[in-house]
């Protein structure tokens, strides 16, 4: 008897944490997953400097990122907020906010130090991840972008499963034919869940010399097109790998701010843009699948 009381009362719990995290995502306009089959291909990079974009459209403190990588979290350096720790109040935990206008929460602001470990399995990963969307005041945002660890573990699961209304994926890849074969993983995992795959992005894609501006192809090149035809998912481009990334990064950067002249950046705004094509044709097909609808019921209601 006990036993089944305990069962009801964790079920309770469940779906009354659900029901927190349906009405608090109600308040994100756009929901974007950054998740990569491999790891060391730039997704955590690539998710700050795509929120860091948005901004720029008049959307200081309107865009968010979530940090769902939770043994390996890096999200803070990168935005400036290495250090920070969360904050809670009556209402619930307020997120950091970063200089660029960006709001973020982390795994990163709940450990002691850099070097300790989160060893954890599944089941705590997913309760972790339920409590960053349900008990953080996200409030009204037009955009969260979920930068997720490599892989279709646990994290990725997840979230796919506690956000069914996910906008889409962007996929990160380099061009070595390793992270061609593992990328692949990553557009079947999208497929089986049904998420939407806004398109597959090609990082370090060439190296852009400081001195010359010459570019070498150190990884190869065309490999995130090429698994793009033969997956049929759009491409979205490449980004060359320049070393004023990698130190705009450590300083807690975003690039795409700080050197709007750089070859990347401009190659990254070009992928901004075919971001918000894709949010543009998804809004569009809804409103025509509403009108259609509200049609058929009007018909179905004169036969009456």
């Amino acid at each position: 008897m006990k036993l089944m009381t305990q069962k009801k009362s964790f079920e309770n719990q469940q779906k009354e944490q659900q029901r927190c995290i349906q009405a608090t995502m109600l308040r994100i306009k756009h929901k974007i997953a950054v998740i990569s089959g491999k790891g060391g291909v730039g997704k955590s990079t690539v998710t700050v400097n795509l929120a860091a974009a948005f901004v720029t459209h008049g959307l200081h403190g309107k865009v968010g990122i979530l940090d769902a990588d939770i043994t390996g979290p890096c999200v803070p350096k990168i935005l400036g907020l290495k250090g920070e720790r969360l904050q809670g109040g009556p209402a619930g935990i307020e997120l950091a906010l970063s200089p660029y206008g960006i709001k973020a929460t982390s795994m990163a602001f709940l450990l002691p130090s850099d070097e300790s470990p989160v060893i954890w399995r599944g089941p705590l990963k997913m309760k972790a991840i339920q409590q960053f969307l349900s008990d953080i005041l996200w409030g009204d945002l037009e955009f969260l972008f979920i930068d997720l660890p490599p892989g279709t573990g646990d994290e990725p699961l997840s979230i796919m499963q506690l956000l069914p209304e996910m906008d889409g994926v962007v996929i990160i890849t380099i061009p070595s034919e390793v992270s061609q074969e593992v990328v692949k993983k990553a557009v079947s995992f999208s497929r089986k869940l049904n998420v939407p795959i806004i398109g597959i992005v090609e990082n370090m894609s060439g190296f852009v010399c400081p001195e010359c501006g010459a570019e070498y192809d150190i990884f190869g090149s065309g490999g995130g097109q090429k698994i793009a035809e033969d997956l049929g998912v759009p491409f979205l481009g490449k980004i060359p790998i320049d070393p004023q990334v990698c130190e705009d990064s450590d300083r807690g950067t975003p690039f795409v701010l700080e050197h709007q002249d750089l070859k990347s950046t401009k190659a990254f705004m070009e992928i901004v843009e075919k971001i918000e094509g894709f949010l543009k044709n998804e809004t569009r097909n809804k409103i025509d699948d509403s009108s259609n609808n509200d049609r058929s019921l009007h018909t179905t209601e004169e036969e009456k």
